[in-house]
């Protein structure tokens, strides 16, 4: 029997939705899956929505990034390494890679990038990591190099980690993709926009400053209390607040508009649901979005509050131009399916489970 591989997760960001929809490619595949959490714990729903993929625990360490120095944090790599083996786990898939810093040798680990520190700081910050987080990027740094391959979900990111980390093994990037069925519902004419929005990162003030100067009303879904605690104060748009998965998803897939204003964006799963739904993008041009969406979705200069305005105002007020751009987004989105996700994955899997076996032998 395959054994199975344990993903990593945590219960607060977009790695859930991540290792969960993975989970069932996988499955689909003929490869059994188990979990290993940590952070804030999951509620009812997401425990069920994760058991009945596969086994599920939780650890007692923090999430790196919402830990507030090394000791929150250690022993992460220990106590993957005991539910591995009480899991009979044949890989470890740390889906943040910090959680492989410490893990014993001689285990197969795969780190995968959604987001770090460092690309973070030097794409919204312009600078390096500060001091007092230096710990969290030297974590990040010993868990990648600790990895026998990494994943990274775009191209950009890629190139980002290898322009900010040394020692690399095994470099490769698999798109995220989405595996929701896209609502059935009737566009209106409102522009959608849906994020983390107290992260910096997201460009949520930028939204904000614009939406008062559009036709349209501007949605803001998400929340913008971090437990971090970051924070944004939205004065102009209509911010809806943290929605359910699936009254976002309605909401998203009913933009006459869907907007990403982000500074940094390491995939960037919102987009790919508003896109399946043939809804027409406006998008920050970051490399990220123009590697995924170039030539269809409009892009604006990241931060520029005055040029987005003026670029969903012109596309409110052309149909035409919004149904071509929502056909051009749809036909790109076909490209980030869940089979290809799956398969890249369980590709880079064997990969690595094979080459451990062979060392082991010699």
């Amino acid at each position: 029997m395959t054994p199975p591989v344990l993903l990593t997760l945590d219960a607060v960001g977009g790695v859930w939705r991540y290792a969960i929809d993975l989970a069932r490619g996988l499955r689909a595949l003929g490869r059994p899956v188990c979990f290993a959490g940590f952070g804030p714990a999951p509620d009812a729903a997401q425990r069920a929505e994760a058991e009945a993929l596969g086994p599920l625990d939780w650890g007692p360490q923090a999430l790196e990034w919402m830990a507030r120095g090394p000791g929150d944090v250690a022993g992460a790599g220990d106590w993957l390494a005991e539910v591995a083996d009480r899991r009979g786990a044949g890989l470890i898939q740390c889906n943040l890679p910090s959680q492989a810093a410490d893990l014993p040798s001689g285990r197969p680990v795969l780190a995968v990038s959604h987001s770090c520190l460092a690309s973070w700081f030097e794409a919204v910050r312009g600078s390096g990591v500060p001091g007092d987080m230096a710990w969290a990027h030297e974590l990040t740094a010993a868990g990648l190099a600790r990895a026998d391959a990494v994943v990274a979900p775009s191209a950009a990111q890629a190139a980002a980690l290898k322009r900010l980390y040394s020692g690399l093994n095994d470099l490769h990037v698999v798109h995220n993709a989405s595996a929701d069925a896209v609502p059935e519902v009737t566009r209106t004419e409102t522009i959608v926009a849906a994020g983390r929005w107290w992260d910096e990162g997201k460009g949520g003030a930028t939204l904000d400053a614009a939406a008062g100067r559009v036709d349209w009303p501007v949605l803001m879904l998400g929340a913008t209390a971090g437990p971090n605690g970051a924070r944004l104060d939205v004065q102009v748009a209509d911010h809806r607040g943290a929605l359910p998965h699936d009254a976002a998803a309605r909401l998203i897939a009913s933009a006459g508009i869907f907007v990403s204003p982000s500074l940094y964006e390491p995939f960037g799963l919102a987009v790919l649901e508003a896109a399946r739904a043939g809804a027409p993008l406006v998008l920050s041009d970051i490399p990220t979005f123009r590697e995924l969406w170039d030539d269809s979705a409009l892009f604006f200069p990241p931060g520029d509050a005055d040029a987005l305005a003026a670029t969903l105002t012109a596309l409110a007020r052309d149909p035409a131009r919004r149904s071509a751009l929502g056909a051009a987004a749809k036909t790109r989105a076909a490209r980030y399916t869940l089979a290809a996700q799956a398969r890249a994955m369980a590709d880079i899997h064997d990969r690595v489970a094979a080459a451990a076996a062979l060392t082991a032998a010699e």
